[in-house]
Parts: structure tokens; sequence; C-alpha cells
């Protein structure tokens, strides 16, 4: 069916963190379809940029009333009348008039908020599900479809966390369960156990949450860290059915002396300091005494060494966030340099909705996981949900199983599951490579 775009409307809306974001409303002849845009706290240094307007009066800096107007001045003339069913036309038009390698001129958040409108707009015109239109335009069966394996943060460290811990997020994937309901019970019952756990051993105080919705108990071992997830695994019943997962978010804390786990701590006395080769030891040490199955980051973006290293002495998954940030010629450097085995896919890291669908193609091409994720800064909208059926990869991170704009994720996979629930496979045991 052909439907063309008529004009859109762009606005400055808070995220998560109370920090302002873009959302834009695409208007057809079929009605309007909504994009809201994610932002990350730590964020890598080579991925595509969010504009902000740096003026202090307003959002301490962070407006973004010039990425809004990129959209009316610039983005909207060129794009109305175009066909929404045009996503790579549309995407590749908005890259054209940046003119810039990481979206600064235009902004990466006025783009994507534009590029996710255009991608509902374009199922409504299709008159299919948002998860199906995405399989269509990855080349993917539109018939048949992987529900994922969700990946809780339940204990949050780094830059999304006040405590001492260095490491970003500790993860329970419930591979186990025999579909995406299940998991996400499994994970639900898990948190609570967790919180009980935290609660009897550090008190009321430390069972409040953070960024994501984890809990930041004041601990600096991050083996503590695992203790605590290990027994909450345990008390809910779920040991063997739930896996643990870290995203250790390294560039965050490394230094010029080396990886500081204890960073957060202003002068410290550089006990926990550690070389790349040592890291890397204390991560085999975690994968040989707890049921370890994926790594986000465990390096500094610029860390290809380490990271090819971690990579072929270990069988779990080693995930490029800050390392790849989406973008297909890291990744296809990570490819070259075996640097790692999944890609973690940000659609705001690289800025539009075909971008994001190559990075993909092109990890899976590799014989790489490729894990679907969130930002810290988040809003209600639930595009990612939709976006990790339709490219089938298997496994999605989004938060702990708490506060909505995280839940609103797992929700409408739970709502995809009931739809496809005859011609859909839960990714489980296989979501590194499901089938």
């Amino acid at each position: 069916m052909s439907s063309t775009i008529k004009y859109l409307v762009a606005r400055e809306i808070l995220d998560s963190r109370g920090n302002p974001t873009v959302e834009v409303d695409l208007y057809t002849d079929l009605g309007m379809f909504r994009g809201a845009v994610p932002s990350g706290a730590s964020t890598g240094a080579y991925e595509a940029v969010e504009l902000r307007d740096g003026d202090k009066r307003r959002y301490l800096g962070k407006g973004v009333t010039k990425a809004l107007d990129n959209i009316r001045t610039i983005i909207e003339p060129a794009i109305i009348g175009k066909e929404v069913t045009d996503q790579a036309g549309i995407d590749n038009l908005m890259i054209r008039m940046d003119k810039t390698d990481n979206k600064a001129k235009l902004g990466a958040n006025a783009i994507l908020a534009v590029s996710m409108a255009v991608c509902r707009a374009g199922a409504a015109a299709k008159k299919v599900p948002l998860y199906k239109y995405i399989a269509q335009l990855a080349g993917r069966s539109d018939t048949e479809f992987i529900v994922p394996v969700p990946a809780f943060n339940v204990i949050n460290g780094g830059s999304h966390a006040g405590n001492r811990l260095a490491m970003q997020e500790f993860m329970i994937l419930p591979v186990g369960a025999p579909n995406f309901k299940e998991a996400l019970r499994y994970g639900a019952e898990v948190y609570h156990e967790l919180k009980n756990v935290i609660k009897d051993k550090f008190g009321q105080d430390a069972i409040n949450v953070g960024d994501e919705g984890g809990f930041a108990p004041p601990i600096l071992s991050n083996k503590e860290g695992l203790d605590l997830l290990v027994s909450a695994i345990e008390r809910a019943g779920y040991k063997g059915d739930v896996k643990i997962g870290m995203d250790c978010a390294a560039s965050e804390f490394l230094t010029p002396k080396g990886y500081d786990l204890d960073f957060k701590t202003k002068n410290n006395d550089g006990s926990q300091v550690l070389s790349g080769e040592k890291l890397g030891d204390l991560y085999k040490d975690f994968i040989q005494n707890y049921p370890i199955v994926s790594i986000e980051d465990p390096f500094d973006q610029d860390d290809w060494e380490s990271y090819a290293k971690l990579t072929a002495s270990t069988h779990v998954q080693i995930v490029g966030d800050d390392l790849l940030v989406t973008n297909p010629k890291r990744i296809q450097e990570g490819i070259e340099k075996k640097a790692c085995n999944a890609l973690l896919l940000k659609v705001n890291q690289i800025g539009t909705v075909t971008e994001s669908i190559q990075a993909c193609n092109l990890a899976r091409s590799a014989g790489w996981g490729v894990m679907v994720s969130h930002r810290s800064g988040e809003t209600e909208d639930t595009f990612i949900a939709d976006l990790v059926v339709g490219l089938g990869t298997g496994q999605i991170k989004t938060g702990a199983p708490c506060r909505s704009e995280r839940l609103a994720k797992y929700n409408q996979i739970l709502r995809i599951e009931e739809e496809i629930v005859k011609n859909s496979k839960f990714a489980g045991e296989d979501f590194r490579n499901p089938k």
C-alpha cells in the first residue's frame, strides 16, 4: 500500500534519568507513528553522537532544541512526500545530509527518532506488525521467529551506580526456561530473592536500585557480586536454568596505570590496578568458578589485543559494545582481528534502523552472536522489543524486571510471543546462535 510522509512533529521529552531526549511523531494518511530516542551514560568514543544544546541555563546544557531545529528545518522538508516503505532510502538521505562520520551535524538523536518513526509507518503501510516488517527489511523469514532470552541487569555498578563496584552490570539469563513468559517469571523471582539476600546481608538501605533497575549494594569485590547472584539463583530454585552475564564496561575504569577496579575511590592505594593480562586471568577465574555465559566489554575500546587473547582462550560469549559501537567498520575490524564473538546492538550508537540491520547481518555472517540492547537512559518506547524478534538474534538486555521503561520492552515481547506462539521458538540454550 502506498503511504507517504505528510509532516513531522518533533519534541523534547525526558528520559528515565530526567534528561532531555528527542521524540518524533510522523504523520501519513494512515495516522501518526512515533519514535523516541534513548541515551547512554557509559558511551563509547566511537559511537554516533547526540546533539546537545550546551546551554547551561536549560537542563544543565543537555537540552536538545538544536536537534529539534534540524528535524524541522533540514530533515522534514527533505522527506515530505517520501514513501515510508523506503526505509533505506530515507535513512541514507539523512546520512548524506549530515555529511559526518558520526552524525554530529544533524545529531544521531535527531536522525534516529525519524528513522524509528519511518519504520513504524512502513509496517503500517505494509499492514504487518513491526517485528514482521523488520524481518522483511533484514531479509529474514517473516513466518518463523526466534523469541529472545532476556538478560536482566540485576546488580548495578560502574557508571550506573554510586557504590564502589567497578564492573557495570551483573546479569541473569534464564536459558533453561521453556519460553519467554516463563523466562520473565524466572528472572523476576531471582530478582526478588536477590533483594532478600542483599537486605539480609547489608540492610534495608542496600536495596535501592540503579539506573537500570538493578540493586547497587555496597560492595567492591566483583566476586562478591557473583556470589550474591549464585545465592539468589539457588534460593529461587533455578540452579542450572539461570546463568550469569557481565557487562564490565572496562573503558570506564582504564587509567594510565592500568585497569583500576577501585576507580571510583579518589586517591586509592593502587592495589586494585591490573594489567590487561591480569584482568584477563581474573575473567577466566570467574568463568571457571561461576555459571557465566557472556562477558561484555571486558577491556578498553582500543585494547584489541586483550580482547583477542580472551576470546581465543575461553568458550563463553565475548561481546563488543564500546569496542564495536554497532558500526559496520568497527565490526569488520573485530572480525578480522578475531577480537570477540558477539555484537551488542544499540540502535542509537549508529543512528538509523538501516545501519543497525546492516551491523547485525555483518556480525551474523561471521558466526557471531548478537545481543540487542537498551541504554541506561531509556524511554517507554518499545522499538527494540520488535527489533530483537524481527532480527531473530535470540538475546536482549533491557534492564532488571523493575522500572517501567525497562519492563515496557519485556512486556512487549510477551505480547509478541502470544501472537506468534505457533510460529516461533524460544532461543533458550541456543541464544548465541539460534536457529
